[in-house]
């Protein structure tokens, strides 16, 4: 049954990888085999991921890519190809959570939460796909949020267009999905709940009184805790889920539940 989620053999590229969740996921991808291709803007931190990674013995590239830029992200697939020769797993990671209601935020604040939330999904996997077509192969897991299928509660964290564009992606994971199980590639989604990371620190995680507020809400009482997302990027990244199409699967503690 441990097979199920070995990783050996296969080339994994993450987008926004350079902290929080998705160098976690890099680091639960090598420690299961992979080699692993990271995908970021800031190339200095992807550096710093990539030393550590490297300790496991894998395999691991470093490529700076802005995934709301067709140009970078086609160079940067081209460069992971050019170094691996294939593309089995791809991560969509990057996002943003920009604050504000509709009654509030700029054209700008809410197009930049589109250009990464969603563009850079289907941008990254235009360049992925063909070849996963063409070797008959994939698993492509879109990260969403949780907030794609329940909104903020609280008037100080209000984000409509992260609200938004989260629900897109798992519009765009159906679509995709149904297009492309026939070529034998899975394309599901996760909606991750509250983490510490480099998005929230500064932010949420800084406000006692909202994680006071969380916790109680929450039934588990607590927000996600660093690498207990990665069971579930490994069920969806790994054989364990062949036959697993268009979900989402939320993580969160149960907060989501109704």
């Amino acid at each position: 049954m441990a097979n199920l989620f070995d990783l050996t053999g296969k080339v994994a590229v993450i987008t926004g990888a350079s902290s929080g969740l998705g160098a976690d996921a890099a680091l639960a991808y090598a420690e299961a085999g992979a080699d692993v291709a990271l995908l970021a803007r800031r190339v200095e931190k992807l550096n710093e991921v990539k030393a550590g990674l490297e300790k496991t013995g894998r395999k691991i590239l470093a490529v700076g890519c802005d995934v709301t830029k067709e140009d970078s992200v086609q160079a940067a697939v081209e460069t992971v190809l050019k170094e691996f020769g294939h593309i089995d797993i791809l991560l969509n990671n990057a996002g943003v959570a920009v604050r504000g209601g509709v009654d509030s935020m700029s054209v700008e604040e809410w197009d930049r939460s589109f250009d990464t939330n969603v563009k850079g999904i289907f941008l990254v996997s235009k360049y992925v796909v063909p070849q996963m077509k063409e070797r008959g192969y994939g698993k492509i897991v879109n990260i969403a949020s949780v907030n794609a299928v329940i909104a903020d509660k609280n008037d100080t964290f209000i984000r409509h267009s992260y609200n938004a564009s989260k629900s897109a992606v798992l519009g765009l994971t159906k679509g995709m999905a149904c297009s492309y199980a026939r070529y034998g590639i899975t394309v599901n989604a996760i909606g991750p709940a509250l983490f510490e990371s480099e998005m929230t620190a500064g932010t949420l995680f800084k406000s006692e009184a909202f994680l006071q507020g969380y916790s109680a809400m929450n039934p588990a009482g607590r927000p996600g805790n660093k690498g207990e997302l990665n069971g579930t990027v490994l069920y969806l990244s790994s054989d364990a889920s062949s036959y697993v199409q268009g979900q989402f699967i939320v993580v969160d503690g149960g907060g989501a539940i109704v």
